[in-house]
């Protein structure tokens, strides 16, 4: 018997943090992708939830990191079906490119997180003392709207690499793009730090270095909300998981923002 279904919006906000008319946003952009469609594995064979209902999975498995075998007697199908769901309806609830290149008169904040994976392939040994992914997040900094992901690299990675490495460079456009001191050689606006034998900064510097810490700090708060989707505490998934967990996130994350 199936417990949780979207048809009962009470559901969807306790286990989304979604509000009805944000998850619906998220359903039609998954039906634009292709949704509806059967997997292409299985043809002929029809899914045994409603899109509505595959999409709260998904969405379910994000913001709980609950397993497979939890989540299948909670919409009453089995496990494998879980799992063929997850993959087959992840990758597509992840965020869409911008519609236009960021221009000269934006203001981004790009900064790295770690995410915890134990797929080894994307990890390494990092800060956190975990097996970890460095994700490189771009966001606005007027509105904390997620704007790219960048590709996992091994946690061991300097911002100073990943933030090119990760093709999260290329989606910065034409736009003043801020960042912490760990950005050093990549042509982004940094700090100011103080030179060999210089005790302190002139005060504009400081003044300057103010400003900047407000502004990106943007980026930590949008961080902060990202992390309520648990499975950016310990990610599963194998491949391309992820990444694409990583883009669903802020996908979500974009539409509880946006209202």
């Amino acid at each position: 018997m199936q417990v949780v279904s979207a048809q009962r919006r009470e559901f969807v906000e306790v286990f989304t943090g979604l509000r009805p008319r944000q998850f619906q946003r998220l359903v039609r952009a998954v039906h634009r992708a292709g949704g509806q469609a059967l997997d292409p594995g299985r043809p002929g064979r029809p899914w045994s939830l409603s899109l509505e209902d595959r999409v709260l999975l998904v969405a379910m498995y994000c913001r709980t990191n609950l397993s497979m075998p939890q989540l299948a007697p909670l919409f009453g199908i089995s496990t494998a079906a879980v799992g063929r769901i997850i993959q087959r309806h992840g990758p597509l609830l992840t965020l869409a490119p911008a519609r236009r290149r960021p221009g000269g008169n934006d203001v981004l904040v790009v900064d790295g997180t770690l995410v915890p994976t134990r797929d080894r392939s994307v990890a390494a040994s990092s800060k956190n003392h975990r097996y970890s992914a460095n994700m490189q997040v771009l966001i606005k900094a007027d509105t904390k709207l997620v704007l790219a992901v960048g590709r996992p690299l091994p946690g061991n990675h300097n911002d100073c690499t990943a933030f090119a490495d990760s093709g999260i460079d290329a989606a910065c456009g034409k736009a003043t793009v801020i960042a912490d001191g760990g950005y050093q050689g990549t042509g982004l606006l940094i700090p100011h730090r103080r030179k060999a034998g210089q005790e302190r900064l002139p005060q504009w510097k400081e003044e300057h270095n103010a400003s900047h810490r407000r502004v990106r700090a943007r980026v930590e708060h949008v961080f902060a909300r990202m992390k309520n989707w648990k499975i950016l505490r310990d990610c599963r998934l194998k491949g391309d998981g992820v990444h694409w967990a990583t883009s669903s996130v802020a996908h979500m994350h974009n539409l509880a923002l946006a209202g």
